[in-house]
């Protein structure tokens, strides 16, 4: 018996825009309402799940450490609020546009995709699963489940920038997420830099996150060796030159503006 074309979405935020006016002619199953793909919580001390079917608006009203700010403000840059109600993170990922908002802050978490199918579930690094525009590992017999977060250590703090031609419902023209932790001297011990729109997938800066270990904040520096990895189109939006420019100032203040906030959360803490 011939097998049915069926369209798994989850939310439909991108898959109804990109049909434009052409008819859908198979069965699209949505799966937003099946109770075991949602959700966000600790699944024991050290690892968070995030459902398949959470919504950007799910990530926003959870209660998260300051490792997930970064994520949080992506969720914030995700469309309009009513994209943020309906629109879910698994969406997000599936679709795999080079400048989706969630990638950064995610790759900077360490997260990690479950992946359920015919042969059972599988786990894969979100870095593994993004093969390219438009195309993941995902195979054809297979839905996302969850992601799973392993718990950051407890002093790191996040934040994410996005550079655009307006300040709301924009394509991105770069976008920075980065994680970053001081030791008790204040130089860097942790960090985690990740880079989207200017390659054919979001991906982190290894090269630059190994140069900042012992660095204080004011002693960070960005060389072109630092992002040789990157490989930006020109396009509508911005030419290749322009992008590369811009990245290292958006590091250099997503860096900042984490450790701020991380003061300010700290003064609190004490006043």
């Amino acid at each position: 018996m011939r097998s049915r074309r069926v369209a798994i979405v989850a939310g439909g935020t991108d898959f109804f825009p990109a049909q434009g006016r052409r008819p859908i002619h198979h069965d699209v199953l949505d799966l937003t309402r099946v109770t075991a793909l949602g959700g966000i919580a600790w699944t024991s001390p050290d690892s968070l799940r995030i459902g398949a079917t959470a919504t950007w608006t799910d990530v926003l009203r959870a209660d998260l450490p300051p490792a997930f700010d970064g994520l949080k403000a992506a969720a914030r840059e995700v469309g309009s609020v009513q994209i943020q109600n309906a629109g879910t993170v698994a969406g997000n990922l599936c679709n795999a546009s080079p400048a989706a908002d969630g990638v950064p802050p995610l790759l900077t978490l360490d997260a990690e995709v479950e992946l359920a199918g015919a042969e059972g579930p599988r786990r894969l690094a979100l870095s593994d699963f993004l093969k390219g525009p438009r195309q993941t590992a995902l195979h054809p017999d297979e839905i996302m489940v969850a992601l799973h977060i392993p718990r950051p250590p407890d002093h790191v703090t996040s934040a994410f920038g996005k550079l655009g031609a307006r300040r709301y419902l924009v394509i991105s023209i770069t976008m920075t997420a980065v994680v970053i932790g001081l030791d008790a001297a204040g130089r860097i011990d942790v960090a985690r830099i990740a880079v989207g729109a200017c390659s054919p997938v979001a991906q982190r800066l290894t090269d630059l996150e190994r140069d900042l270990i012992g660095v204080t904040p004011s002693e960070v520096t960005i060389t072109p060796r630092h992002l040789a990895s990157l490989a930006p189109i020109s396009d509508v939006r911005a030419d290749d030159v322009y992008r590369l420019e811009a990245v290292p100032a958006q590091i250099h203040r997503a860096i900042h503006r984490a450790i701020l906030r991380a003061s300010f959360r700290a003064g609190g803490d004490h006043g």
